[in-house]
């Protein structure tokens, strides 16, 4: 093993085993939001391979979501599956929605894919509410006494959430180490030039969009089980956005940008919120900040200062 491939593993495997030690000196507040977090984190992830190694900026990605969420979540509210066949329903829906709205969405480049993103992110969320008597609308339902009493402790709910978080992390680093993933890079730096290489270019960003998907439906579904609530909201443009947000602050086209980004983004709104109701000004003005002297996020500024390494 190379010295730089040694480096990123051990990277990437202290991350995870500094989130596992942190549980055990964690206030209760903060065991709850770092959970959160992590779930969130694993959610910008399956964002970042799209935006950051593929070069596809979509505002739809809630709808991959909410297809976890409402796979999982349906499916233990209405036909009582257990929690692990929920969690995998939710996966499997949001995967299948993923390649399902590829073979449409590919066809298109640029803004174009971007605006399609969104009208079909927007038809997903419209659906939700239309079917208001079976997925309850914005009122959305809760899962408690549904599911297994060990999900309520919240030792086992921080664990489930960084298993469901590692797996992530660690598949996210596998393909951009992979030849697939430079396959990924080429297409968003050229795609055409790629394509002339002998690539199938439509197939390899195919391949990354379900991929990217089946990562949101795992923490949509992960986010259900562990905090008992399905609603409607989670399908809203505002949560296309917020990955979005996410992986730019911490640093597309990185792997531990993603978790940085969502970690510094919630805490700013927790904290900003209980000063002021203005607090979207001042998460504004931070971003603000962040693009003029850190254009590539955070980690993209380190990796282009202090460790080219980083993948």
């Amino acid at each position: 093993m190379t010295e730089p491939r040694g480096r990123v593993l051990a990277l990437h495997l202290g991350v995870i085993a500094a989130l596992f030690a942190a549980q055990f000196v964690l206030s209760e507040y903060h065991h709850t939001n770092v959970a959160r977090i992590m779930v969130l984190a694993a959610y910008a992830l399956g964002y970042n391979l799209l935006l950051g190694y593929t070069g596809l900026m979509s505002l739809g990605h809630a709808m991959f979501f909410a297809a976890g969420m409402y796979g999982a979540g349906l499916s233990i509210y209405y036909l009582g599956f257990g929690a692990f066949a929920g969690f995998g329903l939710g996966v499997l829906a949001a995967a299948g929605l993923a390649a399902l709205f590829g073979l449409f969405a590919l066809r298109t480049t640029g803004v174009s894919f971007l605006i399609v993103t969104m009208m079909f992110g927007q038809a997903c969320y419209l659906a939700i509410l239309y079917f208001n008597e079976i997925t309850l609308g914005d009122q959305g339902f809760i899962l408690s006494g549904r599911l297994p009493e060990a999900l309520v402790e919240p030792g086992v709910k921080y664990n489930v959430a960084l298993a469901v978080f590692a797996v992530c992390f660690l598949v996210s680093l596998g393909i951009v180490r992979s030849p697939l993933g430079r396959v990924l890079v080429a297409i968003r730096e050229n795609e055409e030039r790629t394509r002339l290489l002998g690539y199938d270019t439509w197939a390899c960003k195919l391949l990354a969009l379900v991929v990217s998907g089946a990562m949101a439906g795992a923490a949509g579904a992960a986010y259900a089980l562990l905090f008992s609530y399905v609603g409607a909201s989670f399908a809203a443009i505002l949560h296309s956005i917020y990955p979005l947000l996410w992986t730019l602050l911490g640093g597309a086209g990185t792997t531990v940008g993603p978790l940085l980004g969502t970690g510094l983004m919630f805490y700013l709104v927790d904290v900003t919120s209980g000063w002021t109701s203005a607090w979207l000004f001042v998460v504004g003005g931070a971003l603000l900040v962040l693009v003029l002297f850190f254009p590539l996020g955070i980690m993209g500024a380190v990796r282009a200062r202090l460790a080219p390494w980083l993948p």
